[in-house]
């Protein structure tokens, strides 16, 4: 039997599900769970998130009511374009493709909308995962792996990654980050000073050492965003997704599609989001073709850097019937490759996924936030609440379509996750040409490949499940009760918290 003080959390990380148990048992609810796990895996995940990355997330209040939290950093404001004329595409690493990390904000707006304790109290767990260490996981072993020139390159990195004979961590060893705990202490005492206190001055000087454009008044200058879902109901179900710069109107248009033309609407939608997203704030995006319900000719477009490891998502919902998934981010593993040794930052590379096209409506500009990957998601119906994130960067949209349907109604969530998938991308799945990528023994896997042929992808099959096929987490709340999921390919676990009465 479901408690009224019950939470389903789920998490690519264990820390972060104790992080989220811990601030169950002090007496928070659903957003405080998330919060604090959010904190724990930015010091258990330094490749994939981290204070210095974005934030996207939605929230569902007991009352019904969903709404989106949109913290995504902008481009300095003296941003000189001329930098990257030229160029074919945006620097995937380095100064110039940091933008105004928009986690800190994103985890203070969303606890404005119903945390029960403070952040000193929420991110007390972190700051002691930070300060004692915490076990190197394999997830984080494969992405120094992954990334090891760039890790090496950077003394920040190197520093905390590589040991002193010169070999990367392994797996269990301490990950231990004292800079990145006093950080953490900061925030938690003030989150605004990582915006426009001493914190902020100091990772504005880190950031000009580095060659970045930001500067103070840019980290001053960011606020996260409260604003209203991009919604369709099907079948009874409704579904919210966030709002451009987001690109969560890529799997709206793939769901309303027919199962058997879902392919079809993947790579449209491909198409679409990869010539039409950009920033609201900026000037009008076309969100009824991104919706795929206006016609709208597209090209394709070169794809930007291989996001791999790119995001964390965490999933919660309570007895009650609040819901949260957020998801934060550094994009490409270890994001721009620098840490700042004084602060234990990690900092993202957001602003590689802007066009240098001067008519997109991406393109790179003074104080423009950049295209999206982060497409978290709320499915509702008259008597299920169900949060549904994932890690998949640019494949996010379809990897969430594939498990979405089901993990609505089907009683075992983690064997809805643990299915054989597909993607489609090409740089962004390692792959020289658009292609279609199905892990081993995917259902219907002939007639994929022959609908991928009709529309000109290559055809690729995997010999194990992959990372690129999404870290999915999942947690409902249905007439039975609360349960949650998470995907059998990350390091993490669901769980409900159930506390004594």
């Amino acid at each position: 039997m479901t408690n009224p003080t019950d939470v389903a959390i789920a998490a690519p990380h264990p820390d972060a599900v104790k992080a989220a148990e811990t601030a169950v048992r002090n007496g928070g609810g659903a957003v405080d769970a998330a919060i604090a796990a959010a904190a724990a895996l930015t010091v258990a995940y330094p490749h994939q998130c981290s204070v210095g990355g974005d934030l996207i997330a939605l929230f569902r209040s007991p009352d019904g009511e969903v709404r989106a939290v949109v913290s995504a950093g902008a481009a300095a404001a003296g941003f000189d374009v001329s930098a990257v004329a030229g160029l074919d595409r945006m620097p995937p690493g380095g100064p110039l493709p940091i933008t105004v990390p928009g986690v800190v904000a994103g985890w203070a707006t969303l606890a404005s909308l119903g945390a029960r304790l403070s952040l000193t109290q929420l991110l007390e767990p972190a700051i002691g995962l930070a300060r004692d260490g915490v076990a190197v996981s394999p997830g984080l072993r494969r992405g120094i792996e992954d990334r090891l020139s760039v890790v090496r390159q950077d003394p920040g990195l190197s520093a905390l990654l590589i040991e002193d004979a010169g070999e990367p961590l392994a797996v269990g060893a301490p990950l231990v980050q004292p800079e990145l705990a006093n950080t953490l202490t900061e925030i938690a005492q003030d989150w605004k000073s990582f915006y426009t206190g001493a914190l902020s001055e100091r990772i504005a000087e880190a950031l000009e050492r580095f060659g970045s454009p930001l500067r103070a008044a840019d980290l001053a200058a960011h606020q996260a965003q409260v604003v209203e879902p991009l919604s369709l109901t099907l079948d009874g179900v409704t579904w919210s997704v966030a709002p451009p710069p987001s690109q969560g109107a890529a799997l709206l248009a793939v769901l309303a599609a027919a199962p058997s033309e879902r392919l079809a609407a993947a790579r449209e939608a491909e198409l679409r989001r990869d010539a039409l997203l950009g920033d609201p704030a900026m000037g009008p995006i076309d969100v009824a073709a991104l919706l795929g319900r206006a016609s709208r000719e597209v090209e394709a477009l070169p794809t930007g850097p291989k996001p791999a490891g790119d995001t964390v998502a965490v999933t919660a919902v309570a007895a009650d019937g609040t819901a949260v998934t957020l998801i934060q981010s550094v994009f490409q593993t270890f994001g721009s490759g620098l840490l700042d040794p004084g602060t234990g930052i990690v900092f993202h590379n957001r602003g590689s996924a802007f066009s240098i096209d001067p008519a997109h409506p991406g393109r790179i500009q003074p104080g423009a936030r950049p295209p999206h990957t982060l497409s978290p998601a709320i499915a509702v119906t008259d008597e299920t609440v169900l949060a549904l994130g994932c890690q998949g960067g640019r494949a996010q949209a379809w990897i969430l379509s594939q498990v979405a349907e089901d993990a609505v109604t089907t009683p075992d969530l983690r064997a809805v996750l643990d299915r054989p998938r597909w993607v489609i991308g090409s740089r962004d799945i390692d792959m020289p040409r658009p292609t279609l990528l199905l892990e081993p023994a995917v259902p219907g896997a002939p007639a994929l490949a022959a609908a991928a042929a009709a529309l000109g992808l290559d055809v690729v099959t995997s010999e194990t499940k992959r990372d690129d096929a999404g870290h999915v987490q999942a947690c409902r709340l249905d007439p039975t009760g609360l349960s949650a999921a998470a995907d059998p390919r990350a390091d993490g676990l669901g769980a409900v918290l159930t506390l004594p009465q």
